[in-house]
């Protein structure tokens, strides 16, 4: 069974060894995730309560009074294509709901996804990475 919770209570890094950040050039270790997450405005997490592991999760940075970014909404590869992933962003949009400005950048592939749960397109986004 999945809950969903914006909990860090009880959550571990070792909950989160089970391959997330799949594809990425710049590799993620359980303990830097588990950082990611404490450091964030908001979290939302599905856990399978059967396996005892984080299948997935949705953070956002905030000023907590104008504007709110997600980084993140990752979903462990043998969970996508069950909901997870638009539960994780509707409950996200509810926590922030009031902000003005919600914004996410994602990879072409996923813009299909995010129109369908309400967002748009706008502008063009501008971005860094440091891969090493």
């Amino acid at each position: 069974m999945i809950k969903y919770t914006d909990d860090l209570a009880g959550i571990t890094s070792k909950m989160l060894e089970g391959g997330f950040f799949a594809g990425w050039r710049k590799k993620v270790p359980p303990s830097e995730h588990f950082q990611i997450l404490i450091n964030s405005h908001k979290v939302w997490l599905a856990i399978d309560e059967d396996a005892g592991i984080v299948v997935g999760f949705i953070n956002a940075i905030s000023d907590g009074v104008l504007s709110a970014y997600m980084p993140l909404l990752e979903v462990l590869p043998n969970y996508q294509g069950t909901g997870i992933g638009g539960k994780l962003l509707q409950l996200m949009l509810g926590t922030l709901d009031g902000m003005y400005m919600i914004d996410l950048v994602c990879d072409p592939d996923k813009v299909a996804f995010y129109e369908k749960q309400g967002m748009f397109t706008w502008g063009s986004p501008m971005m860094k990475r440091n891969y090493q």
